[in-house]
């Protein structure tokens, strides 16, 4: 992905194109954006036979206006006349049902590539590891799938229909005028070389402008996430960077109203030009008839109809040439679309997986795993190695940025490992499927993330197919029960947003309920208790031993208080393992643990 500005970058100026974007815009292929429509092609070819006879049968239109005045009308023939005008009726009527009937299937297509792209994004993004978030910005993923896939709305599900549309009408219209007079045709059709130079200079300029507005929609939907979010609001407040905040967004959104004017103005006075060409036209063609060496071999009835068909051939061609700016400019959105569809997964489901098909005993193992994180040269863990039996407790400690959490999310496999491997019962964990992992390992993190939905959802999260009483029962083991049912509306009470309506301590426990529906065999306790009050703790603390009796249990903490009892105690720094056994062990050992318990 290309770097992004700094937010002092960002204020005050416009986001400046790299080499790389406008290499990766050039570098969008026609043919992967016909391939979205591949599935549709029986659609597609009903669509475009709808669009070939209504075309047809519309340029049967002026030779019956021909055949009113040259005919009907000069020798007042009723009848004639009579069969003229349904005719034309006929026309107008058949015409209109075919367009009713081309725009119902043609949206239909255009909505399900919609469908297709959102889904598409959205599941190969959920795909991506933590790394992926973690290196970009809040709000940019969001700007992708909803400003840059609804950008492409009208092009994706009117783009190809009406190609096919304008092309086809334009074609009849051409092989109408030619029929009625080859001469005023070559007249009328000057004007096309300059036309389609103007469109393609026309269409280079919003190409270019909607890149830049995309990013501008991307920059604006990063401040609205991070300024509005209730963390964002808070920490704006107690700063007192508001009015900073305000500006910031007064100046993106400044520089969004220049670009979107830009985008819609990008070649309009080129294009007025064209228009006031076209509308010339009739009148050039009244004077090709004029003219002593064509006078008298045309009638009024072909002159009319002739430049009645010139007024029609001047909207597919306009049609044909802003369906090509269209299409040019939206190819700044499908690259960006297809940046985030060409991610390479970092964690994914082997192409093998192991099937579990004995239960799980929760027998983990460190064999001699190293791990960087992306871009960094010096590894947050380095040959760690730990035997942690099925059943039983280990504890890490260390000082902040020794490599505990980093240990226990390659546990969770938020990460792999670039060294080494971590095993579950045997089993190497990157060869289990990512939703069996999740099965085994639980994890609750000192940051607790509830969904802005009620307290039964968020429970029921974990397990959609708990049963109340299976919740009501693991709310009561994570003594969070009582609370639940003395608020307003019970477990229908909505949390708020991110749970900021329930306290640190009872977030956990929430979060804890949570887990025990999951049933996991490994429970990694990642700081869980380190931001709360003494007499949370302690009740924080009893849900804890409901959690971890009968599994696996890897806890993080700085009170050592917390963790005396762990079967098996090691003291992380800078990524190693300096020493492990239990309390006693490590006291007597007078090493790095007897030190931090003095």
């Amino acid at each position: 992905m290309a770097s992004t500005p700094t937010e002092g970058g960002r204020k005050g100026r416009a986001h400046t194109v790299t080499a790389a974007e406008k290499k990766q815009a050039a570098e969008v292929s026609l043919r992967r954006i016909g391939r979205l429509f591949a599935a549709h092609r029986l659609q597609l070819a009903v669509v475009t036979a709808i669009i070939v006879a209504s075309s047809v049968i519309a340029m049967a239109a002026p030779f019956l206006l021909r055949e009113v005045i040259d005919r009907a009308l000069p020798r007042q023939d009723l009848t004639l006349l009579a069969w003229l005008v349904a005719g034309m009726v006929a026309v107008a009527a058949v015409t209109s049902a075919l367009g009713v009937a081309q725009t119902w299937i043609s949206t239909t297509v255009g909505q399900r590539v919609m469908h297709r792209l959102r889904t598409e994004v959205f599941a190969h993004l959920h795909r991506q590891s933590v790394a992926f978030f973690t290196r970009t910005r809040t709000g940019e993923v969001q700007s992708r799938i909803t400003n840059d896939i609804g950008g492409m709305q009208s092009v994706v599900t009117s783009t190809a229909t009406s190609i096919a549309a304008n092309l086809t009408t334009a074609v009849a219209t051409a092989v109408a005028m030619a029929a009625l007079s080859w001469q005023l045709s070559l007249v009328s059709l000057v004007v096309l070389p300059p036309a389609i130079h103007l469109t393609r200079r026309v269409a280079r300029m919003r190409r270019e402008i909607t890149a830049r507005r995309q990013r501008e929609l991307a920059d604006l939907n990063v401040i609205v996430e991070e300024g509005l979010s209730i963390s964002g609001v808070q920490l704006s407040k107690t700063m007192g960077t508001g009015p900073a905040l305000v500006e910031r967004f007064t100046a993106s959104s400044t520089r969004l109203i220049d670009l979107e004017l830009r985008s819609e103005l990008a070649g309009r006075w080129r294009m007025a030009a064209m228009s006031i060409i076209f509308a010339a036209i009739p009148a050039l063609i009244y004077l090709s008839a004029g003219l002593p060496a064509t006078a008298g071999t045309l009638s009024i009835g072909t002159l009319v109809a002739f430049t009645g068909l010139q007024a029609g051939l001047f909207r597919p061609l306009m049609g044909l040439l802003g369906v090509g700016v269209s299409l040019t400019s939206s190819l700044a959105l499908f690259a960006r679309i297809f940046e985030y569809l060409d991610l390479p997964v970092e964690v994914d489901d082997p192409a093998e997986p192991v099937r579990l098909d004995r239960p799980v005993r929760g027998h983990l193992r460190f064999e001699d795993v190293t791990f960087a994180y992306p871009g960094s040269t010096t590894p947050a863990v380095a040959g760690v190695t730990l035997d942690v039996p099925a059943g039983t407790s280990l504890a890490l400690v260390g000082a902040t940025g020794s490599g505990k959490s980093t240990i226990a999310a390659l546990i969770a496999r938020l990460y792999d490992p670039s060294a080494g491997r971590i095993t579950v019962d045997g089993i190497d964990i990157r060869d289990l499927r990512l939703a069996d992992l999740a099965g085994i390992v639980g994890v609750v993190s000192q940051e607790t993330y509830l969904l802005h939905t009620t307290v039964r959802e968020n429970l029921r999260y974990a397990r959609p197919d708990a049963t109340d009483e299976q919740i009501e029962q693991a709310a009561r083991a994570a003594h969070i029960h009582d609370l639940i049912a003395d608020l307003p509306d019970g477990y229908d009470t909505v949390v708020g947003s991110r749970g900021h309506r329930f306290s640190g301590g009872e977030k956990q426990r929430i979060a804890i309920a949570r887990t025990l529906l999951r049933d996991p065999r490994i429970l990694v306790l990642d700081e869980a208790t380190s931001a709360l009050d003494t007499v949370t703790e302690r009740a924080v603390q009893h849900a804890f031993d409901e959690l971890s009796r009968g599994r696996t249990t890897v806890t993080i903490a700085h009170r050592l208080s917390t963790i005396r009892d762990a079967d098996q105690i090691a003291v992380v720094a800078h990524g190693h393992i300096l020493e492990s056994g239990d309390h006693a062990d490590l006291l007597s050992a007078g090493g790095h643990y007897a030190t931090l318990a003095a």
